[in-house]
Formats: structure tokens, C-alpha cells, sequence
């Protein structure tokens, strides 16, 4: 185990003891102590502001969207329904192809020529730019769902085979309608499987970054300018104070909402072993 050990030191605990050593100095030449100076600037900064609340109204709409609806979709294909694997397929394409492939495609759905606005046009509307407007998250939304939909929903698909048959043939001998059964039982059972979904999901959208930068570049519209915009644009003009407390804070956000999720689906989970 030493080999690993080691490894982890100098690539994980050794690097954030650095981070958090210039999150308290003003820089690393004179490396002075300044307390929690660098907090309180980059909770000021107006740059960060926006950063910080695109990020979280993005996640927050996009990833119980993600949950929400791979859930159904998992839901609908756990059924003998007609198309089954031609959906399974629509939805795990995106797994399969490139990331920079799947840009270009929103690229030339929503650009200012492109075929969602020409559809705008034959239909009597006028054109959207799309990716410079208010619209702006619209499109990153649905990127989003459509590039993690697929794999959410096998891991909900996986789960919902492995719920015990003899449990849902009993419900049906007492009468029980499909909503209750799916309410009282697979929702129950599939606690650990949401909150890991949940997780992802959350993850994935603070990793959308990728996907706004090939799009726009450094600098895009006010409401896609996320989190990673901002840590890359300091790291490029090498302000290791800003940066460094930047990532802390947000570390300290990112593991108040898992531990929050962590303690719902700990008590949810609770109620379903009692049973």
C-alpha cells in the first residue's frame, strides 16, 4: 500500500494543505499572515457573486431535473412499452459520443442561423440569439439532461430490478394502485440510488463548465458565467490567494449540501430497514 500512500499524499493532501496555506497569506513572495483578509475580498468580489449564484441556480434547476426525470424514464422502460430500446438508445447516444461532437450539435440547433431558429423563422417568429440572451440557460439545461440522462437512468434501472418481486406480488393481492406501489415501495428502496444519483448529478452540473467554455469561450453571457469561469480566469492572471480561497469556499459549500443529502437519505433509509 505504500506506493498509494504515497501518492495520495502528494497529489491530494499535500496540495490542499498549499491551498489552504495561501488562502491566509497576501502572496507567496512575502507570504504574510492575513487572517481571513482573502475570505472576506473574494465574498466581496462581484465577479465571484455572479459566478457563485449562476452555479447554484444552474445546479439547483438542472439537477433535480436530472433525478427527477431519469427516475421516470426508468420508471417507463422498467415497463414492456412499445419503442422501448429505441428510447434507451436516444438517451445513452450522448455516452457515446465526444464531448466537443455533442457542442457542436447544440451549436448548430441553437445558433443565430441555425435550425431551431430557422423553425422560429418558417413558423412567423423571429430569430433568438440564444447563446447571448436570457435564453442562455435554457440551452445549457437541456445539454445537461440530454448528456446525463442516460446514465442516471440505468443506475435507477439497476435498482429497480433488484427490489424484491415477493413485495410488489403482496401489494397487488392487497389491492394496492401503481401509484402506491410506487410511492411505498420502489421510492422507499431506491433511497441510496437517489441520493448517489442526486451526488452525480450534482458534480456533473458544476462540471458544465467544459461544455459553456467550447461554446462561448472566457467570458460568455451574464447568466452562463459560472464557478469554473471564474477559477480559470484567476488561475490565468496566477492569483493563487483568490483562487485558493475561492475553492475552499467552495469546498465548504459542495460538502454542506452532500452532508445535508446525506443525512436525509440516512433518515429516509432508517425507515425502510425498520420496515
Amino acid at each position: 500500500m505504500l506506493p498509494s500512500l504515497i501518492g495520495v499524499f502528494l497529489f491530494f493532501i499535500l496540495p490542499l494543505f498549499v491551498v489552504i496555506y495561501y488562502s491566509f497569506i497576501d502572496n507567496p513572495i512575502r507570504a504574510e499572515f492575513v487572517g481571513f483578509d482573502n475570505f472576506v475580498n473574494v465574498w466581496k468580489n462581484g465577479a465571484f457573486k455572479l459566478a457563485g449564484k449562476n452555479t447554484l441556480v444552474f445546479s439547483f434547476i438542472a439537477m433535480p431535473l436530472s433525478v427527477i426525470l431519469s427516475l421516470l424514464l426508468a420508471t417507463m422502460l422498467d415497463r414492456n412499452i412499445p419503442l422501448r430500446s429505441q428510447f434507451r438508445t436516444f438517451f445513452l447516444t450522448p455516452m457515446m459520443v465526444p464531448i466537443a461532437s455533442i457542442v457542436l450539435i447544440v451549436q448548430v440547433m441553437f445558433h443565430y442561423n441555425g435550425a431551431i431558429n430557422t423553425l422560429i423563422q418558417n413558423l412567423g417568429g423571429a430569430k433568438i440569439d440564444w447563446l447571448k440572451s436570457d435564453y442562455a440557460g435554457f440551452v445549457i439545461v437541456l445539454l445537461f439532461l440530454w448528456k446525463n440522462l442516460g446514465y442516471n437512468m440505468i443506475l435507477f434501472l439497476s435498482a429497480l430490478e433488484a427490489i424484491p418481486s415477493s413485495l410488489i406480488e403482496v401489494a397487488l393481492l392487497e389491492n394496492a394502485n401503481r401509484w402506491q406501489i410506487f410511492w411505498s415501495i420502489k421510492i422507499r428502496y431506491l433511497s441510496s440510488t437517489i441520493l448517489f444519483v442526486t451526488i452525480l448529478s450534482l458534480i456533473n452540473s458544476f462540471k458544465v463548465f467544459r461544455e459553456i467554455y467550447l461554446m462561448t469561450g472566457d467570458y460568455p453571457y451574464d447568466s452562463l458565467y459560472m464557478l469554473q469561469h471564474f477559477m480559470n480566469n484567476t488561475f490565468n492572471s496566477l492569483d493563487y490567494q483568490k483562487l485558493s480561497t475561492a475553492a475552499i469556499i467552495m469546498s465548504i459549500v459542495m460538502i454542506i449540501i452532500i452532508g445535508t443529502l446525506f443525512l436525509v437519505e440516512s433518515r429516509f433509509g432508517r425507515d425502510v430497514e425498520n420496515e
